[in-house]
C-alpha cells in the first residue's frame, strides 16, 4: 500500500460508511478546487457562539 501512496494513489478509510481519514503521498504545494474546499467546509462542526462566548468570558473576564 505504501509503494502505491508513493507513486501518487490515495486510500480513502470509512467507518460504518463514512469517511474518516485520507492516506496520500505528503504534497505542500498541493492546491484545492472550490469545490473540495466547500466539501471540506461542509463537514466542519457547527460552532456554538454562544458558548464560546461564555467560555472566553469565564476565562478571561466578562469586561473584555
Amino acid at each position: 500500500m505504501l509503494d502505491a501512496v508513493e507513486a501518487g494513489r490515495t486510500f480513502r478509510v470509512s467507518r460504518g460508511g463514512v469517511e474518516i481519514a485520507e492516506l496520500c503521498a505528503p504534497d505542500r504545494r498541493r492546491r484545492f478546487t472550490a469545490e473540495e474546499l466547500v466539501a471540506r467546509h461542509r463537514r466542519l462542526p457547527t460552532v456554538d457562539h454562544r458558548l464560546v462566548r461564555r467560555e472566553a468570558d469565564e476565562f478571561f473576564g466578562a469586561e473584555i
